[in-house]
């Protein structure tokens, strides 16, 4: 069997891939595994039960919440909500597990499981492979140990969920909104009506498209993943900005007054300004990914703020300010990590912080962000090589660096191997579009010759 966690949980096709069985199966391994842990600390164990309104979601909530139950869980059932207010839940209401049921941007038919421990971190890799090997030992013969009796879990709805979220989110804000006109696309997704509501309770105007999941609509056509709709409504609506979420809003990505895009990293140009202002940029840095772009990091290197570079994958911007203890992170897709108030990317909360530093400075969204220059960014994706080999070729080594003398210092080339698909991505970043993709052309041959 081939390794079911990838980088955010077990996703596949609902019903195919990732089937009541095998989610049924993993939360009772989970519940093993964690007690194995000493993460129960003798006592009886609870765990927060959320999902996106996928339809698929209803039948893998109930196998999740059986197998829990069936180990000796209390479940609290959250409903539809995000997946960093299941997060945000399991840590404040002190509950040793944390269960997410979503694909995040994926379509619809796929579905997801994300287990996070207690405090509503993300579990360690060698949990996830430990809760692997035990239930693969269940599922080849190996008998649960079962409670019967008052030693079952006892399953109940926590309807208080969202106002408890939705009062975090507010009382973490520097200032309201007052005076600020949003548009929210929801993706129809788990923020469909947590947002609006957050946005409304802080002061903002708010217009939603987007916010009426039924299920099967999740992040069609709408959300961060498609932003068309979005810059649509803020032009026509004369909005201050707009904010896009994604199925499970555990990312932004915003549009100004004027309809243009403002990524990942143009939001964590604007907060760790604030931050710093407000003193609570922790060793006034800011962790990003490779991918970063080249102007974020001019930027930063310019203000006075240093920039720390992960691999891709928002697991990684988190342990890099765990282990250092900075307070700002995230990647250029949007996640965006605030250490002080989650543990997780909070696309409900970036977008919060973002229309709060509009209306603190009265200036325009495009203005804060103009703090950076978004250099050109061309990405290729050469499939099927051999991308083991992506960091010792030799034909490869010389043409990369071939692409950087003639970049210069205005120019960056990254290769990587896709963690989940047999491609190699090629990324090059210069002043000019036209020299970007003249480079990224070329390299990409080259991987194929030299890889293929």
């Amino acid at each position: 069997m081939g390794r079911l966690f990838g980088t955010d949980g077990v996703r596949g096709v609902a019903n195919a891939d990732l089937t009541a069985e095998l989610a049924l199966g993993l939360s009772v391994a989970a519940a093993h595994v964690l007690a194995e842990a000493g993460t129960f600390e003798g006592h009886r164990p609870t765990a927060v039960v959320g999902r996106d309104p996928r339809a698929s979601g209803e039948f893998l909530e109930a196998a999740v919440v059986a197998g829990l139950a069936s180990a000796g869980v209390d479940v609290l059932r959250v409903g539809v909500l995000p997946t960093p207010a299941v997060a945000y839940l399991t840590g404040s209401l002190g509950a040793d597990i944390g269960v997410m049921l979503s694909a995040s941007h994926n379509a619809m038919p796929d579905n997801g499981v994300k287990f996070f421990a207690r405090g509503g971190h993300k579990l360690a890799d060698e949990l996830e492979d430990r809760i692997e090997t035990v239930y693969e030992q269940h599922r080849t013969g190996e008998p649960w140990a079962r409670p019967t009796g008052a030693g079952v879990g006892r399953i109940s709805d926590y309807a208080e969920g969202f106002d408890r979220y939705v009062a975090h989110l507010i009382g973490v804000l520097p200032n309201r909104l007052d005076g600020l006109k949003v548009v929210l696309d929801e993706a129809h997704g788990a923020a469909a009506h947590v947002s609006p509501e957050a946005f409304a309770r802080a002061g903002a105007e708010v217009i939603t498209i987007g916010a009426e999941p039924d299920g099967l609509n999740i992040n069609d056509g709408c959300g961060s993943t498609h932003l068309a709709l979005l810059r649509a409504a803020v032009v026509e609506h004369g909005a201050d900005l707009g904010i896009a979420h994604d199925g499970d809003a555990d990312r932004c990505l915003a549009v100004d007054g004027a309809g243009e895009e403002i990524d990942g990293d143009q939001i964590l140009a604007v907060l760790a300004l604030a931050m710093r202002e407000a003193g609570q940029l922790r060793k006034d840095t800011v962790v990003g990914t490779v991918m970063s772009n080249l102007g974020f990091k001019i930027a930063m290197e310019r203000e006075g703020i240093q920039l720390v570079q992960t691999a891709v994958g928002d697991r990684y911007v988190l342990e890099s300010m765990k282990a250092e203890g900075y307070a700002l992170g995230g990647e250029q897709s949007g996640h965006v990590i605030v250490l002080d108030h989650a543990t997780t990317g909070d696309g409900t909360l970036t977008g919060l912080m973002l229309a709060a530093r509009v209306a603190a400075t009265g200036r325009s969204l495009a203005d804060l962000a103009g703090v950076m220059e978004r250099l050109p960014q061309v990405l290729v994706n050469v499939p099927d090589v051999d991308k083991s080999r992506v960091d010792t070729s030799p034909e490869l080594a010389t043409a990369v660096a071939e692409a950087e003398r003639e970049l210069g210092a205005t120019g960056r080339v990254l290769l990587r191997q896709s963690g989940t698909e047999p491609l190699v991505r090629v990324m090059v970043e210069a002043a000019d579009i036209e020299q970007a993709r003249s480079v990224a052309g070329r390299l990409a041959d080259v991987v194929k010759s030299a890889l293929g």
